[in-house]
């Protein structure tokens, strides 16, 4: 299939990479004329701007926008919506908030435009490993993006299946699920990342504890000086807390145990604010999603060991540089 990309950041780029290398065919621009240039040179067909890549598309087109959410997105959307025609369809594969999504998915709906939002979870690893979608938008717009969405996604690999999952979708297997109306793609991944926080969160603190074994404030005959990234390493050999983000931990760990790269500083990028809103518009207790948050905020006034890891975790699975000053 032939798909437009707007957007060729860390997630952006290698998307395109992924579906040329599925055999998709691609058309590419981005205000960095060195990011076109360069995915061109792998396959891809360079814009020079939005209305060159709806030009060089067949109709009905689709062009997928992965840029930050708020302002250049909305513009970006704006902008596409007086180029493109009815039957055409624009995905917002950001992490846009889910509210936004039905405003706009309204809107566009007037010009006869679908509007598909795409939570897109994988960062720098999705070219590898493909990249988890929770797609919302029209029925039929979904349906006839599949191939799309079927070469981004991760595929079954070698996770065991599910007993009892024969009759549901089989999509949801290979890592892509399409969860309703406009806005319930962005919703779910945002809810996904408010859980990514509690997770993160857990493996920090549990992490500065053992780290701090060895503190002087202790009796000397209870102190233990313990390594981190061996601990990492075998909670992640049939432990009930192994995860992919422990996987992480450990590759960071084991580069530098004290995360003297980091300062500890943990940015939130929304989603985490926006799953504690919804958690109270819909009065259901939150504690631990609500505390992860807050944490990250008293991080950028003092921050502990743990709050380094949460720094390396999120560099090694989205590469957000929270580096320490030179």
């Amino acid at each position: 299939m032939q798909l437009g990309i707007v957007g060729l950041g860390r997630m952006g780029g290698n998307i395109a990479r992924r579906l040329t290398k599925a055999g998709h065919s691609c058309v590419v621009w981005d205000r960095n004329s060195a990011a076109v240039e360069g995915l061109a040179s792998e396959g891809s067909t360079g814009a020079t701007s939005l209305a060159d890549v709806v030009a060089k598309l067949d109709a009905p087109r689709a062009v997928w926008v992965m840029l930050p959410a708020g302002g250049p997105t909305e513009s970006t959307i704006n902008e596409l919506a007086g180029l493109l025609s009815a039957g055409d369809v624009i995905i917002d594969g950001g992490n846009s908030f889910y509210k936004d999504d039905i405003r706009r998915a309204a809107s566009l709906r007037e010009s006869g435009i679908v509007y598909i939002d795409v939570g897109t979870s994988g960062g720098v690893w999705g070219l590898e490993r493909g990249y988890c979608m929770m797609i919302g938008g029209e029925k039929e717009a979904v349906d006839r993006l599949d191939p799309i969405f079927a070469a981004l996604a991760p595929g079954l690999g070698d996770i065991p299946r599910t007993p009892g999952r024969e009759a549901r979708d089989p999509r949801v297997e290979q890592g892509y699920i399409h969860t309703g109306p406009a806005g319930s793609g962005h919703f779910v991944k945002m809810i996904h990342n408010g859980i990514e926080y509690g997770l993160m969160q857990a493996y920090a603190e549990g992490f500065d504890i053992l780290k701090n074994k060895a503190s002087a404030e202790l009796p000397e005959h209870e102190r233990f000086t313990l390594d981190m990234a061996d601990i990492a390493e075998v909670w992640r050999r049939g432990s009930v807390v192994s995860s992919w983000l422990l996987d992480l931990t450990a590759i960071a760990l084991t580069s530098d145990e004290k995360l003297t790269d980091y300062s500890g500083a943990v940015a939130d990028s929304g989603e985490g604010r926006w799953t504690v809103e919804a958690a109270v518009e819909e009065a259901v207790s939150a504690e631990v999603l609500t505390a992860a948050l807050f944490a990250r905020f008293r991080s950028r006034q003092d921050h502990t060991f743990g709050e380094k890891l949460l720094s390396a975790m999120r560099f090694q699975f989205g590469g957000h540089s929270e580096f320490k000053s030179k």
